[in-house]
């Protein structure tokens, strides 16, 4: 629901930030594994109750996630760097609620557990969205910038992040926040059905 306005706020920092990856050689694929790197680390941190440092290793981790696809734009986009992008924010996003689980398994897991099934949720409407949207090659003036045509939702990666975030900050207060966002995250899949379905009629 925020991406949009965030990656706008966002944007000259991230073009700066390119400029400079690309000065020092980076492809993007190269930025899209140190982000995937980075966000396994934060995990790591997580599971180890280390939560503080989970924090900021989440946002360094989705940092490296936007200036990836600016420097893709910058040197040259390709299919292969949209693939490896997409599967390794899957990846991490699935990494944090698995960490949470791991640091208190008793307390943790269930939420985890239900977290995750929101995760395949919106995770399978969004790209299902996608391949059909391709196939008929549908195209969105809103997002001119993305390697595919895509449904948004109220739970989109920002706010995904702000919750992660918000679980470090507050570790005792993971099942409630899990149980909250998946239940966002069921609104997110049961709109995405909805409108996708409408789509392609």
């Amino acid at each position: 629901m925020l991406d949009k306005a965030v990656q706008s706020v966002l944007k000259p920092a991230f073009t700066w930030a390119a400029k400079g990856a690309v000065k020092a050689g980076l492809s993007a694929n190269a930025v899209s594994v140190i982000g995937f790197v980075v966000g396994i680390a934060a995990a790591a941190a997580i599971a180890a109750q280390s939560y503080a440092l989970g924090a900021v290793l989440i946002l360094l981790s989705r940092i490296f996630d936007g200036i990836d696809g600016t420097v893709a734009r910058m040197t040259g986009a390709t299919d292969q760097g949209g693939f490896l992008d997409i599967s390794l924010d899957f990846l991490f996003y699935a990494s944090i609620p698995l960490a949470f689980a791991f640091a208190n398994p008793a307390v943790n897991a269930l939420a985890a557990a239900a977290l995750l099934a929101a995760f395949i949720g919106t995770g399978s409407t969004f790209l299902a969205f996608a391949a059909f949207a391709e196939k008929r090659r549908m195209h969105s003036s809103n997002l001119p910038d993305k390697s595919f045509y895509f449904l948004g939702g109220l739970t989109e990666a920002t706010e995904t992040v702000a919750v992660f975030v918000a679980m470090c900050i507050w570790p005792q207060y993971f099942a409630w926040l899990a149980y909250g966002f998946a239940a966002l995250c069921c609104i997110t899949i049961a709109t995405r059905m909805y409108w996708g379905y409408k789509a392609f009629q």
